[in-house]
C-alpha cells in the first residue's frame, strides 16, 4: 500500500493552519463566484471550499483561483476519482470528500492536490490512517456525535487532527476550535443564501470579519 508523503501531509496542514474558518460554498449563479470568494477574503477569510454541489463548482475553482491567488482554493463534496480529476485538472489546490473509499483514499496519496477525507466513524478513520492521512474531515459532525466524539477519538488517535463540518454555527465553532484536535472548522453560515441571493457582498465580508473576531 503506497503511504501518504510528506508533502502532501504538510500541504494540507498548511490549509488548515492558515485559517480557522473554512466556508462551505456552493455556487448558484457562476457570475457569482469571483465576488463571493473575495468578499470572504477582505472579511479575512483565507481558505475558500468550493463545492460541487452545483453544476458552476468546477468552472468556480479555475476562476478563483485565477483572480484571487493569495487564497487557498479548494474542492468540497468530492465523491468520485472523476471529480477529482476535474477539480485537479481547474487548479484546486485541496479536495474534500464528504466520505471515504479506499479508491479515494489511494488516488488521493498521489494527487496534485492533497486531500483532507471526511469520515463520521473510527472504522473510516482507520481506513485512512492506513495510508498514512493523519488530517481529516469530520462530517456530519454535530450528528455524528460532535464535540464529545471528538475528545473520544483523541484517546486512541492522539496524532490525528479534524476539521468538522456540518451543523457548525457561530454558536458551537468555539466549542469544536478549543480542541487540542481541532484545527479549523467548515460551515455555511459565512455565506447565507439571502446575502448571496442580493448580492450583498459588504455582508458577507462583515460576516466573516465577525465570525473570525469571535473565535
Amino acid at each position: 500500500m503506497t503511504q501518504l508523503s510528506d508533502f502532501h501531509r504538510s500541504r494540507v496542514q498548511a490549509v488548515l493552519q492558515a485559517c480557522p474558518l473554512v466556508p462551505v460554498i456552493a455556487i448558484q449563479n457562476a457570475e457569482d463566484a469571483v465576488p463571493l470568494c473575495q468578499a470572504l477574503v477582505d472579511g479575512g477569510i483565507r481558505v475558500l471550499e468550493i463545492t460541487l454541489r452545483t453544476e458552476h463548482g468546477v468552472r468556480a475553482i479555475e476562476q478563483v483561483r485565477k483572480a484571487i491567488p493569495d487564497a487557498w482554493v479548494g474542492a468540497g463534496t468530492v465523491t468520485s476519482i472523476a471529480q477529482y480529476r476535474q477539480v485537479e485538472s481547474a487548479g484546486a489546490q485541496f479536495v474534500i470528500t464528504p466520505g471515504v473509499t479506499e479508491a479515494i483514499l489511494d488516488f488521493g496519496v498521489t494527487s496534485e492536490a492533497p486531500l483532507l477525507p471526511g469520515i463520521a466513524t473510527v472504522s473510516e478513520l482507520m481506513m485512512g490512517y492506513a495510508f498514512g492521512y493523519r488530517e481529516f474531515k469530520f462530517f456530519p459532525a454535530e450528528v455524528s456525535g460532535g464535540v464529545p466524539a471528538l475528545k473520544a477519538f483523541n484517546g486512541p488517535f492522539p496524532d490525528v487532527t479534524f476539521c468538522p463540518t456540518g451543523g457548525i454555527n457561530p454558536a458551537n465553532a468555539g466549542q469544536y476550535l478549543g480542541l487540542s484536535n481541532v484545527r479549523a472548522v467548515g460551515g455555511s453560515w459565512l455565506t447565507p443564501a439571502d446575502a448571496v441571493a442580493a448580492r450583498d457582498w459588504s455582508r458577507i465580508t462583515e460576516i466573516a470579519r465577525s465570525s473570525l473576531a469571535a473565535l
